[in-house]
């Protein structure tokens, strides 16, 4: 069978193959998925039930609904203090539509994408698919953050760079980047004006400590900001994403979007609307209660003797596994999962620098992450 040779360099998801693989033991709890535990607000659920009765059923505009693109912009502005151009906002089948849009847009064979790692894997996938190459960048003894000299030394030694992939905060690592940290890495990419930056900043609300700097506000006219509704407001079936592009390169994207789909659900964009414009609260009290359990579980796993990189954002902590495996950290998931009865996913599962590592999801209510704890606490005494 002839088919696609990219393929071959594509397998399908460790991370959802891994929880396939621990989810049929009894009585297992499982911290697998980045999937909020919250349900959908209400009005955001009555937005959409209305625009149902209102037959708001057909094709929306390609790029998207006026009001919500317009919602989006105000959201940031009242949020973040970051101005973005509705104009320029495109709504896309979640977020993940966003990447294979940009690198498709963006990459000719021999470009290359550089990706810090521990990365979410489906940037890879995209890339490949986009017919670029990857250079993945081992962050894990810089704090999981690519430093400026690093970057520096990167693109110096890869003229072909055409794309950094950032992600901040940081799916599996829950590490975020400072004000002061994306303004050096700006500066060291603006000696390099031909690199684009996709900046997936999809956990941007969900920041612990400081406030989230985006790097639109740095390099606006080479960055494109990835985010959505599926995180800050437990919106993930809804497959409401969106891109902020430079005025420059809107068209041409335009292009790979309408070759994809001919719009988002008309239905799930009102229900967007209204998250945007009246969504504050609802994620105010969420980005509360993950607080309090990244907190219980840095306590408790610190207890237990667990080295545990500083969680800043996101609902993901990137744990060190215990001495005893090395650096195997499939035994050890697997051996948490089996002996333990708690579901996680071996760091490996996000490329170079991850190996060692697990990653554990906060995303689940307070008391399943009790019960877990207290099971994490009696295996490692046990081995």
């Amino acid at each position: 069978m002839m088919i696609n040779e990219r393929l071959k360099q594509i397998t399908p998801s460790e991370i959802r193959a891994f929880d396939v693989q621990v989810s049929s033991i009894p009585d297992l709890l499982s911290f697998t998925i980045g999937e909020p535990n919250f349900d959908v607000p209400e009005f955001v659920k009555d937005a959409m039930k209305e625009a149902l009765d209102k037959n708001y059923t057909h094709y929306a505009a390609s790029d998207g609904l006026l009001e919500l693109r317009q919602a989006i912009a105000h959201f940031y502005k009242r949020r973040h203090q970051l101005d973005l151009n509705w104009q320029q906002i495109m709504i896309t089948v979640g977020a993940s539509q966003g990447f294979m849009i940009t690198m498709m847009t963006l990459l000719n064979p021999g470009d290359k994408v550089l990706i810090p790692s521990p990365y979410f894997p489906l940037y890879g996938y995209s890339s490949i698919l986009s017919g670029g190459e990857t250079i993945k960048v081992d962050t894990s003894l810089d704090d999981f953050i690519l430093t400026p000299e690093v970057l520096e030394s990167q693109l110096q030694a890869h003229p072909e760079v055409k794309l950094l992939m950032l992600n901040y905060p940081n799916n599996p690592t829950g590490t975020c980047y400072s004000k002061d940290q994306v303004k050096a890495l700006a500066d060291v990419l603006r000696r390099y004006p031909d690199v684009y930056i996709l900046s997936d900043e999809i956990y941007g609300d969900l920041v612990y400590e400081d406030d989230h700097y985006s790097m639109v506000q740095e390099l606006p006219d080479r960055t494109i900001l990835l985010a959505g509704a599926s995180k800050s407001y437990a919106m993930t079936g809804f497959r409401l994403g969106f891109l902020h592009i430079p005025s420059h390169l809107y068209e041409e994207m335009f292009k790979i979007f309408q070759t994809m789909v001919t719009c988002v659900s008309t239905p799930d964009q009102w229900a967007g609307v209204a998250a945007y414009n009246d969504g504050d609260q609802a994620i105010d009290e969420m980005k509360a209660a993950y607080d309090r359990r990244r907190k219980m579980i840095v306590e408790r796993m610190s207890a237990m003797g667990i080295d545990i990189p500083h969680p800043a954002g996101a609902f993901y902590v990137f744990p060190r596994i215990p001495a005893k495996y090395g650096d195997d950290d499939q035994t050890f998931v697997l051996d948490l999962a089996r002996k333990a009865k708690v579901g996680v996913i071996p760091g490996s599962a996000f490329g170079p620098g991850g190996q060692g590592y697990f990653r554990f999801s906060y995303a689940a209510s307070d008391e399943d992450i009790a019960v877990a704890m207290d099971r994490m606490a009696a295996f490692m005494q046990d081995i």
